[in-house]
């Protein structure tokens, strides 16, 4: 008879991360499939990496499962753990904890930057419908007149019937926003200068040069990550070159548009805006933003929120699996590509 084949090692683990990032993240079913794949460390979870409680799960821990409030993993730390390999992260960006120490020993990183990305695009993508019927305005509308405007009569720029779409940057949310939009009838730019022309066709948009990306799209959607050569990247000529009342989305970082500019354009009523993100973030509660109608400001929610959460855990959970398995990570992290990840 054929032999059994041996149970797939289960690496020790511990989790580090808030502990109110836990509880957010981390549900009863989330730690009981994590254990299933690891030898996990008791609880409570990891949020400080000096104390000698910590030094001594930390001593054989192959595999550290971290998250949101996850102190630095930096070469004191990596000194008390000899035995770790790998960092599974359960949120999206890893610049805040794994530090050079990590890549130099050669850990291996994965993150749930994918996961992440799904409630971003799809946010984005109902800002992108909903700015083209003009819905926030127009039940505004509603709301003060009790009136019902006539449909017949709505100007002809209402609508999303071959509207065009700009998206700076083909970021993972980038990229996931341009599969969500292939089911309407919209034209779909594209300015990413790491994206060859044979990829953008792969994606199915034309790939344009910035200024013309501002300039010809009805919808600008910011998806570009905060780095040195973003900064402000949105500038000041670029918003004003916009179309009449087009409209700009960001989800990414405030600063990565000239705030400044930003709020003087809105206040002009050239252009309207959805703003998940501001710089800083939160604005002050004077902040002249706040007072103009024609920008939409929400609470930094375009990302995993909620139920949302149980898939960050989930895809950490596949992570470690694999990971025990020898199959490698589906979501890792290369040294190489942090100058272009947010």
């Amino acid at each position: 008879m054929p032999s059994t084949p041996p149970a797939p090692r289960r690496p020790r683990a511990a989790i580090a991360m808030g502990a109110d990032a836990a509880a957010a993240v981390l549900s009863p079913d989330s730690l009981a499939a994590l254990a299933g794949v690891c030898a996990l460390a008791p609880l409570p979870v990891i949020d400080d990496f000096t104390t000698v409680a910590a030094r001594r799960v930390l001593a054989d821990t192959e595999v550290l499962v971290t998250g949101w409030g996850c102190p630095p993993l930096d070469a004191e730390v990596l000194a008390a753990a000899p035995a770790l390999r790998a960092v599974v992260h359960t949120a999206g960006t890893v610049r805040g904890h794994v530090t050079d120490a990590c890549w130099d020993r050669g850990i291996e990183v994965s993150s749930a930057a994918a996961a992440n990305a799904l409630p971003v695009a799809e946010y984005t993508l109902a800002m992108i419908l909903l700015s083209g019927k003009r819905v926030l305005e127009r039940a505004r509308d509603l709301r003060a007149s009790r009136v019902r405007d006539a449909w017949l009569t709505a100007p002809s720029d209402v609508g999303n019937y071959r509207r065009t779409v700009g998206l700076l940057s083909a970021s993972l949310i980038g990229r996931r926003v341009i599969d969500l939009l292939r089911p309407y009838d919209l034209r779909v730019l594209l300015h990413d200068p790491y994206v060859t022309d044979e990829e953008a066709a792969a994606l199915g948009v034309r790939p344009v040069p910035l200024a013309d990306l501002f300039a010809e799209s009805d919808v600008v959607s910011v998806h570009t990550p905060l780095l040195p050569a973003t900064t402000g990247l949105v500038s000041r000529a670029l918003l004003t070159s916009m179309r009449p009342d087009a409209v700009l989305i960001n989800t990414s970082r405030g600063a990565v548009v000239d705030q400044d500019a930003l709020t003087d354009v809105l206040r002009a009523e050239r252009i309207r805006a959805v703003l998940d993100v501001t710089d800083p973030d939160p604005l002050p509660a004077d902040h002249p933003l706040w007072d103009c109608g024609n920008a939409l400001l929400t609470p930094h929610l375009a990302g995993s929120q909620g139920n949302e959460l149980r898939r960050l855990a989930d895809l950490a959970v596949g992570e470690v699996a694999r990971w025990a398995a020898g199959d490698g990570f589906a979501h890792p992290v290369r040294r190489e590509r942090l100058a272009f990840l947010a």
